[in-house]
């Protein structure tokens, strides 16, 4: 195994959590690509796309969804 600190767990939580939520929809949203042949290109820079925007509002938010996520639960 890696030797990631376990301080930065909640990184690596969202990097994973982030990469495979985004490849699933991204697929879902390609699907109608997949008569024309297009689906894997589209797939992949569509996946890419969504990853490089959306993970950096998903590992700072982490925390916060953590906390609230810790008050509304017993």
């Amino acid at each position: 195994m890696v030797g990631i600190p376990r301080c930065y767990s909640h990184f690596v939580f969202g990097v994973v959590q982030f990469g495979s939520t985004s490849g699933v929809a991204s697929a879902i949203a390609s699907l109608p690509l997949g008569t024309t042949g297009h689906f894997v290109i589209h797939w992949l820079q569509s996946w890419l796309v969504s990853w490089l925007l959306m993970l950096p509002i998903v590992i700072f938010a982490a925390p916060m969804i953590q906390r609230l996520v810790h008050a509304v639960t017993s």
